[in-house]
């Protein structure tokens, strides 16, 4: 199990993992119609569904006002040294003060608006998507299963490896501004849920063997997307001493520069997934969520909006990367692309 972890005096500090508590809130929430809504009708968890306008305006303008929150807070009471302003109110709104803004000792935000917040409304939406779908029509049509099963699994499979997403860039480089937090408060429950959003008036019957087939290429792709962050996790732990796809792996020890001027030293690893290209974890996770799209069809262009986004968003992710380490690697970096060529896809680009 992943589990928390302290990564310096100023990173995201976890005292324990969260995916029991995830697993807690979803196995309750799948029990809640049958016991409460049969046995008690007491509450009916379809009514978030009811009231989605309602509850992402006020997301919309609450994350707004958090946002000029955190601004304010930055410029007066930064938790750390990880924060500064460009001179640019612009920059900084959208960007972000801070790295690892906190209220207090322990509630830090970014993991707040990231993981407590974003993924398990991500979780918690999907479901109840399907519960309102069950209420509508009598049954769940396959491919809201297909599209529920393949999301659940994706939310789990993050909570499992949550401490490796302290070293992404979300974490370990974005700073906490509108871009990372109203995205995740407010982008995240809303595009992220829409496939299974258009689901629930837009029931489609795919058949067993369609739908197993998707399911199961949804499932490969995304433990294709946890391997790669595990193989190179381990990389890192082991400092290089470990076994990729059987074999030592093929590294590149390069040293950088810090702002306080002291020389330090990494591994860039070239093999295994990571010779492929030098992002290619971007392709089964932007697969997957194509997976978890397409059992809507191709009736409307709404549920793809998220796909088209997500490959957006990362493509872009990935340029900022290479700029980031081409700046900060210099020669090493210059030389790890001569061995990985193709930045996402292997042998297009």
């Amino acid at each position: 199990m992943a589990k928390s972890m302290k990564k310096s005096e100023s990173n995201p500090e976890m005292v324990h993992s969260p995916l029991v508590t995830y697993a807690s809130m979803i196995s309750l929430l799948s029990l809640c119609p049958p016991f409460v809504i049969i046995l008690f009708g007491i509450f009916n968890p379809s009514i978030v569904y009811d009231h989605l306008g309602e509850i992402f305006s006020a997301l919309i303008f609450g994350s707004l006002v958090f946002c000029v929150f955190l601004y304010i807070k930055g410029h007066l009471a930064p938790s750390s040294s990880d924060s500064g302003s460009t001179g640019n109110f612009i920059i900084d709104f959208y960007w972000g003060m801070e790295l690892y803004p906190r209220i207090g000792k322990h509630f830090d935000i970014k993991v707040f608006t990231n993981c407590r917040f974003g993924m398990m409304a991500w979780a918690v939406l999907t479901v109840t998507y399907c519960i309102k779908q069950y209420e509508a029509n009598g049954k769940v049509s396959d491919s809201m299963l297909v599209n529920t099963i393949l999301t659940l699994v994706y939310v789990t499979k993050f909570f499992w490896w949550e401490a490796g997403y302290w070293n992404t860039m979300d974490i370990a480089h974005d700073r906490a501004g509108f871009y990372i937090c109203w995205g995740c408060l407010v982008w995240v429950p809303s595009v992220y849920t829409s496939p299974g959003m258009y689901l629930v008036n837009h029931p489609v019957h795919l058949g067993t063997g369609l739908a197993l087939s998707i399911l199961l290429a949804g499932i490969l792709c995304i433990y294709i997307n946890y391997d790669c962050d595990r193989q190179r996790q381990e990389f890192r732990r082991t400092n290089g001493k470990c076994t990729v796809w059987g074999r030592a792996p093929s590294k590149i020890d390069a040293s950088y520069t810090t702002t306080s001027g002291e020389t330090k030293r990494s591994l860039l690893l070239t093999s295994g997934w990571w010779g492929l290209a030098r992002h290619f974890h971007y392709v089964p996770e932007i697969l997957a969520a194509f997976f978890w799209t397409v059992p809507a069809l191709f009736n409307h262009f709404f549920p793809y909006f998220y796909v088209i986004f997500l490959t957006i968003l990362l493509f872009d992710r990935a340029k900022r990367d290479d700029d980031r380490c081409r700046s900060k690697y210099g020669k090493y970096w210059k030389l790890y692309c001569d061995k990985v060529p193709y930045r996402v896809i292997p042998g297009i680009y």
